[in-house]
């Protein structure tokens, strides 16, 4: 992949299968980053894939985040609307709104985007490398979530 730097033009890329880097784990969730805003200059693109019953806590962050379902079934709640969603679905989230999804059964594969000025992938490496796999520490998670702009609605709990 080519990068650019944020004091130049954004340049055009393709990014084949085969020099995608390996997926981060965020909490079981397998996150590939596929452009970050400073490849892009503005948004960010991840595809993310869970198994059932896998996904964030509600929370919610200064950028505007949109997924978009390509596999299996993901159940978003997104200000406070509970949506079951199957491939084909798009779901828009603006920002500063609580929101969380969970993977549905045999799980899930989606894109998601995140808006100008976002942090999602950033955020993602540092889970990935302050956060071991098993079951979290919580206080730490939220500690790194927060670190990295994201706001947790509620208190959560290993499942």
């Amino acid at each position: 992949m080519v990068l650019s730097t944020p004091s130049t033009d954004p340049i055009p890329f393709v990014l084949t299968p085969d020099r995608h880097e390996p997926p981060l784990n965020v909490l079981g969730i397998r996150v590939t980053v596929l452009a970050t805003n400073v490849e892009t200059q503005s948004y960010e693109v991840t595809l993310q894939q869970g198994d059932e019953g896998m996904g964030p806590p509600p929370h919610s962050h200064r950028w505007e985040e949109s997924f978009y379902v390509l596999k299996g079934s993901v159940e978003f709640t997104c200000g406070g609307a509970i949506s079951m969603c199957g491939p084909g679905t798009l779901v828009h989230v603006p920002a500063h709104t609580i929101h969380a999804f969970r993977f549905g059964e045999h799980g899930g594969e989606m894109l998601e985007m995140s808006g100008q000025g976002g942090h999602a992938t950033q955020m993602f490496t540092a889970v990935n490398d302050q956060i071991p796999a098993g079951p979290p520490d919580i206080s730490k998670v939220v500690e790194v979530l927060k670190q990295n702009g994201v706001i947790v609605a509620s208190p959560i709990s290993p499942t």
